[in-house]
């Protein structure tokens, strides 16, 4: 059974005083009151799951334990004293370590003198003890069986092992809390087994855990309870024993979700993207698939195995060896993306903040960013031309932000994921490309995500979409591709293939799928 289904009963409260308590907090910033009175404690051994939309106070409630925001109001308590942190390092001095959702680490150190910045092993002269310093790193490094080394630098890491990298600077110190905000975002299937491990280990040893994730079936394999903070104020906490996903989603949104499969496009034009055995040096090889003009073409597979980057050829970042891409039946040759833009592509990337959004502007330039010509004239910008652009796609994709000037970088994931969306919106694409379309967004946000996806289909539009989660491939796609080590190893009917089929095919398991005929 799956652990967020029905009640199943999966690890029962722990009965024992709160070794943190959060009383009253309230964070106002300007024009905005994030949190309000908010409460919530942890137990030692526990793995306490903090939930809600994006945007509903979870990483503020968070950064003000932390150090990184100060409260307004309310008290920290912690081990039965009050504490005011001043600063992270304060609190992780106390005991309280915050794993970063947006990654902290230095790209040109390397991975030992990341884990240890700010704690470097010293020998006589205050001069730094580089041999212990590999050695405890070496260890930390064991623990969470990661396969890259501690001189390594850091920027050339992939993103998942930048996530073990701050998961292992939290185990420097000898917590009494951790938070682990959204911290299997971007690990694989191999790695998530690895943190759970880490996680039991930590609670073993009395460690309060607490755990942001948009992921049910983690929280109700992982807590013990769960607490919904909802437009920043608190709205009760459940044991996880004791409930269930659709219970917690009411608290979370106010209502029950469910993802529409019988809501899928259903009438196909002629192909408007084809891929004819493209291939990118020593990343993928004679992929091979289509997308027709109304459909939904989802592509499935463990991260390393060259999705991302066929997107990213197809787009004219990446520069083919071999093979065709086909757009609206001609050839096309894209030397940048420039190119692609200008003949109707669209890529919403993987990477949001880096790679989609400029986060220290308004929201209104990011949403007309990839299409300036349509607001500017003889080269000056015109501001009535980008109000008008900003506010029919704010109120079409129903984003929350106090007005156009607010900085992208201050609004919630799912907020700034629907700025990527209208930003490429606003070019009318004739295919759109999604790269992880919903990573790290909330169950309402995401939902809202995947009826916009299902209506640009049938309004014409070819999507392609990209997803390491299983649900939303199955719930969006009318045919999937599945791609493993660099190869497409089997084409599906969306609407008839299992779940064990998918897998296989993912894992280099799984033959070719009949249905990888169909092509329209």
């Amino acid at each position: 059974m799956n652990p967020s289904q029905g009640n199943a009963v999966q690890r029962p409260p722990i009965d024992a005083e709160p070794v943190l308590r959060l009383a009253g907090i309230t964070k106002r910033f300007p024009g905005v009151v994030a949190l309000n009175s908010v409460d919530f404690d942890v137990r030692p051994g526990e793995v306490h799951a903090l939930l809600g939309e994006n945007g509903a106070g979870k990483s503020t409630l968070m950064k003000v334990l932390a150090g990184k925001h100060q409260a307004n109001e309310g008290k920290i308590i912690l081990g039965g004293e009050e504490m005011e942190f001043e600063n992270p390092k304060h609190a992780k001095r106390a005991g309280v370590v915050l794993i970063h959702q947006e990654q902290s680490l230095v790209p040109e150190m390397t991975v030992a003198e990341n884990i240890f910045l700010g704690s470097l092993p010293k020998k006589w002269g205050n001069r730094v003890d580089w041999r212990k310093l590999r050695e405890d790193t070496n260890k930390i490094l064991e623990t969470l069986k990661c396969s890259f080394q501690h001189d390594d630098l850091v920027g050339s890491l992939s993103i998942a092992k930048k996530q073990m990298v701050e998961i292992a600077r939290a185990l420097v110190f000898t917590p009494r809390v951790v938070v682990f905000d959204e911290p299997t975002a971007s690990l694989t299937d191999h790695e998530k087994p690895v943190l759970y491990d880490v996680i039991h280990s930590l609670c073993d040893q009395g460690v309060g855990i607490v755990y942001i994730s948009h992921r049910m079936d983690e929280i109700f394999h992982l807590s013990h309870r769960i607490s919904v903070l909802r437009d920043g104020e608190y709205t009760g906490t459940v044991n996880t024993c004791a409930t269930s996903e659709d219970e917690v989603t009411r608290m979370m949104i106010g209502r029950s979700l469910e993802l529409d499969h019988a809501s899928k496009p259903s009438e196909f034009g002629d192909n408007m993207l084809e891929i004819r055995n493209l291939s990118v040096k020593r990343i993928f090889e004679d992929v091979s698939f289509n997308v027709r003009k109304g459909e939904i073409v989802g592509m499935y597979g463990l991260v390393g195995a060259g999705r991302s980057e066929v997107a990213e050829t197809i787009f004219g970042l990446r520069t083919p060896v071999a093979g065709d891409v086909v757009l609206d039946g001609e050839v096309v040759n894209f030397r940048h993306s420039h190119d692609a833009v200008a003949a109707g592509i669209a890529l919403v990337p993987e990477d949001r903040k880096d790679q989609g959004l400029i986060l220290g502007m308004n929201c209104r330039d990011n949403m007309t960013l990839a299409g300036l010509g349509t607001v500017s004239s003889m080269g000056f910008m015109k501001g009535s031309a980008e109000r008008t652009v900003y506010d029919k796609y704010q109120q079409a994709m129903k984003i929350k932000t106090p007005g156009w000037r607010q900085k992208v970088g201050n609004l919630s994931g799912g907020n700034q994921q629907k700025i990527v969306i209208g930003k490429w919106l606003h070019t009318h694409p004739k295919l759109l490309i999604l790269d992880e379309p919903t990573r790290g967004i909330d169950v309402g946000s995401k939902a809202e995500i995947h009826a916009l996806v299902k209506d640009l289909a049938k309004s014409g539009y070819a999507v392609l979409v990209i997803s390491s989660e299983m649900p939303e491939v199955l719930g969006l796609s009318n045919r999937i591709i599945a791609m493993y080590d660099g190869r497409v190893t089997a084409e599906f009917d969306g609407d008839s293939v299992s779940e064990d089929e998918l897998v296989q095919a993912i894992t280099g398991m799984g033959k070719p799928s009949p249905t990888a005929a169909v092509t329209g």
